[in-house]
């Protein structure tokens, strides 16, 4: 018996590896570095409404943007986006930390949980790029 075909059925789908991306510019690496700074600026602020010391970051996290434009291709895109999301989530929580904060109320709890969220998905995009 064969299935019935629809929009969504994927079953007969090619599918295609991704398109080689071109070299990246010296501005695209200082444009993924200044985001990946911006989003431990906003991880810094979460640890401190968390009641936390500031985190030193390792040199594998430093170098990350560096390393993601020497691997160039789909991984430096992948980078990318990965911080982009990691981005999409720390905005909207932190405004409403600090909403909350300027409320009167204890952060403590709900800091603590984007906290580990960063550290969970930073650990997500430090895996897309190995390390020596």
């Amino acid at each position: 018996m064969s299935a019935m075909s629809h929009e969504f059925d994927l079953s007969q789908a090619t599918m295609l590896p991704p398109v080689a991306a071109s070299p990246r510019l010296l501005g695209d690496v200082a444009t993924l570095a200044n985001q990946w700074e911006a989003v431990h600026e906003a991880a810094a602020a979460v640890g401190h409404l968390a009641q936390l010391g500031r985190e030193e970051p390792s040199d594998e996290v430093l170098a990350l943007p560096l390393r993601a434009a020497e691997t160039g291709g789909y991984t430096f895109e992948a980078v990318a986006r990965g911080i982009d999301d990691l981005s999409a989530v720390m905005q909207p929580g932190l405004r409403a930390l600090l909403a909350i904060t300027a409320q009167g109320k204890d952060t403590t709890a709900a800091a603590l949980t984007l906290w580990r969220e960063f550290h969970h998905a930073r650990a997500a995009i430090l895996s897309i790029v190995e390390t020596d």
